[in-house]
């Protein structure tokens, strides 16, 4: 049944008051929604160029936008998936489809009223101020041809939401400043300058003397059309930071002391800013007019540490004052992150030279054995550990070869490891057997702390002997690859690890062919959780068998490249601890080359200690050397005899170099000094310490050997 115009259907208007579709022409319908929610769903917005515009929604009673166009084109109402109006009845008295509610919108043509999605990129900032309209929270929109506020607002957010998490992304200095200019450019401006002081101040330090800022950082667009001469032609993407970086001292009281005492971003066109960028940037140098440069200071948390100076091209829209806002937000996120990245780096660095320094500097070269060695750490943020290895040079052309694991890595393994270290080193200048090593390590260890826990393995290898003595204390035992290519995990007494406490420790003596090469190593090289030691040990035999392999039966492989072998072994996942690696290769002293005597201690000890060394020389074809080695040997041999009550051992190696070793039962060391005018001896040991190449005093456990070498001619 048909309606007159000015009825209207309370169903209707109950069910889907609050409904913008499909409305009846002619309805007195109610007042416009206070929700501004509502509001800004009805803000007109004028049509874009190429583009399908929304429509304007009219006050309800109003005819619809469409429904208006089908009036005027005289279109039946119902088409284009818009419902005509009624009383709920179609024109053939059907019952008319469902309410907009439920209505779908048509294929060809969309929704006039769906929300726009929000476009992923970032658009570039209009070149207009906020309109000075009606508030939108009364339900009124901007002005015809400005851009919804809202709208620019929240792309403004996500910008500095994605810029920030960038900038939080970086770890270290160059990470983070990078971070701010690929998140800033080309998006927020197009070119930047970041400076930060030098040096960077660590902490809580009170920097001393003037301010000075270095150009750290460049980024820009690439140029692609004249910019009337301004100042970004000359910027540079990659500063030469080493030569040609620009520095700034900071006059104090100037204009750019002003500024970066306000912290707050301004303008480059406001009188502050105008005169400290001449003092920043330099006097030859210009930004672009108006509202299109940004100087921003870096304050950190407890200081100013820097500036970042914005710029825009003279055709791109200029900075708007909600842009201040966002140079605060980067300026104070890039300044946080570069106080932490300083922070970090100072640890790193403090790590890294507690790790250095509890390590051997650089592996001694003591005779017939050569040394490599390798340390990785856990990962690059825990870089400290309580691995570590060392290589003792011991009398008698002997070496102490030390390598131990104290539980954990953090600073306090890397501490306790120091001093298990400082401690070995001690104990093997006393020259005392393996095991009473092991048993002296033990105990330090309880002293130190009852959860001290560390493993260690000592070995002494004798180039003379071919023979090597090994104790262990809960550490994985060596591997022994031969000359020929083959490799044997060693027989080694486990033994209880240090710290235990109440433990004995087993010492066994092996043979130490020429040509073999010892392997050294932590659990870190072989265990890890996608492994167990024993699996890992076994590949770490297969890995220096099929190395071997690679150089033929009759040369070993090079130790250096073999370290690398080695290591190269270590999957992604196996990297659970750090990892100290000892290899020693066993070349050995030949008996030809080795003259063994034992002297009375009588007077005419020395004579005849001269005339031993004499033959000796002429045998090996070294006359040449006589006269000084004689010498040597007779003021050695003289005070070794003055004071001994055992026979006197006399030694001379025959290597590289020319080494002589004289021990007695004596524990005293003997000491340089000098000799004054009316003395009538000691004088031996200042012409051993002029004529001598090296020479040196070890205490042993039956007495000393005092020792020199001479280069061969």
């Amino acid at each position: 049944m048909a309606r007159s115009p000015g009825r209207m259907d309370s169903t209707r208007v109950t069910e889907h008051s609050n409904s913008h579709e499909g409305h009846q022409p002619g309805a007195a319908g109610p007042t416009a929604p206070a929700d501004p929610r509502g509001a800004l769903l009805h803000t007109p917005e004028p049509p874009l160029q190429g583009s399908p515009a929304l429509p304007a929604q009219g006050p309800l009673g109003s005819p619809a936008p469409s429904e208006a166009r089908c009036a005027a084109t005289g279109t039946p109402a119902g088409s284009h998936g818009t419902p005509a109006p009624s009383d709920g009845h179609g024109p053939a008295g059907t019952p008319a489809p469902a309410g907009p509610e439920h209505s779908q919108p048509s294929a060809t043509e969309p929704d006039p009223h769906r929300p726009r999605p929000v476009p992923e990129s970032i658009p570039a900032q209009p070149n207009t101020q906020a309109p000075a309209g009606p508030d939108r929270r009364k339900g009124q929109g901007p002005a015809p041809g400005t851009p919804m506020p809202m709208r620019r607002d929240g792309d403004r957010l996500r910008f500095v939401g994605a810029a920030t998490r960038r900038i939080a992304r970086g770890i270290d200095l160059d990470e983070i400043v990078m971070g701010l200019c690929r998140a800033t450019v080309p998006t927020y401006s197009d070119a930047i300058l970041v400076y930060l002081r030098d040096p960077l101040p660590v902490g809580d330090e009170r920097p001393t003397g003037p301010v000075v800022l270095r150009l750290r950082r460049t980024d820009r667009i690439p140029e692609d059309r004249e910019t009337e001469g301004f100042l970004l032609p000359a910027l540079q993407s990659e500063p030469d930071l080493g030569a040609t970086s620009e520095l700034c001292e900071v006059r104090p009281g100037g204009a750019l002391a002003e500024v970066l005492r306000g912290v707050r971003p301004v303008f480059a066109d406001a009188p502050a800013a105008r005169a400290a960028l001449p003092e920043l940037i330099g006097e030859e140098l210009t930004v672009p007019g108006g509202q299109r440069a940004i100087l921003a200071p870096l304050r950190g948390r407890r200081r100013v540490i820097g500036a970042a100076l914005f710029l825009r091209r003279p055709d791109r829209p200029a900075f708007e004052a909600d842009d201040l806002l966002v140079a605060a937000q980067l300026a104070t996120h890039s300044a946080l992150g570069i106080d932490k990245a300083v922070l970090y780096g100072r640890e790193a660095y403090i790590a890294d030279e507690l790790q250095r320094t509890m390590l051997p500097e650089t592996l001694p070269r003591p005779t017939g054995v050569r040394l490599a060695s390798r340390y990785l750490p856990a990962a690059e943020t825990a870089r400290v550990g309580g691995d570590w290895y060392d290589a003792i040079p011991l009398p008698g052309s002997r070496v102490a070869l030390v390598v131990g694991d104290v539980m954990g890595h953090s600073m306090t393994s890397a501490a306790i490891m120091g001093q298990l270290r400082t401690t070995a080193q001690t104990l093997a200048g006393l020259d005392l057997p393996p095991q009473e090593v092991l048993h002296h390590l033990d105990e330090q260890a309880q002293r130190l702390g009852t959860d001290r826990m560390a493993t260690c393995l000592y070995a002494v290898y004798d180039p003379v002997a071919h023979r090597i003595t090994i104790a262990n204390a809960g550490h994985p035992p060596p591997v022994l690859l031969h000359l020929g290519g083959r490799a044997e995990v060693l027989r080694v007494p486990p033994g209880a690890p240090i710290g235990v406490g109440g433990v004995d420790f087993e010492a066994v003596e092996l043979d130490a062919p020429a040509g073999a090469t010892l392997l050294l190593y932590t659990d870190g090289l072989v265990e890890s959780r996608l492994r167990d030691v024993w699996t890992g040990i076994e590949q770490l035999r297969e890995k220096l068998a099929a190395t071997a392999q690679l150089t033929g039966a009759d040369h070993s492989p090079p130790l250096e490249a073999l370290c690398d072998e080695v290591l190269d072994m270590l999957g992604p996942g196996d990297r659970d601890d750090d990892i100290a690696l000892l290899a020693a290769r066993f070349d050995g002293i030949a008996p030809s080359d080795v003259a063994v005597w034992h002297l009375d201690p009588e007077e005419t000890a020395p004579g005849k200690a001269r005339r031993l060394a004499r033959r000796a020389l002429s045998r090996w074809g070294m006359e040449d050397m006589s006269d000084s080695v004689e010498l040597l040997v007779s003021e050695v041999v003289t005070n070794a005899v003055r004071y001994a009550s055992r026979p006197v051992s006399l030694r001379l190696l025959r290597t590289d170099v020319l080494r002589c070793e004289v021990g007695d039962d004596v524990p005293q060391l003997p000491r340089l000094r000098q000799a004054r005018a009316t003395d009538e001896g000691g004088r031996g040991l200042y012409l051993v310490n002029k004529l001598a190449r090296r020479w040196g005093a070890t205490r042993l456990s039956t007495g000393k050997v005092v020792w020199f070498e001479l280069n061969r001619g």
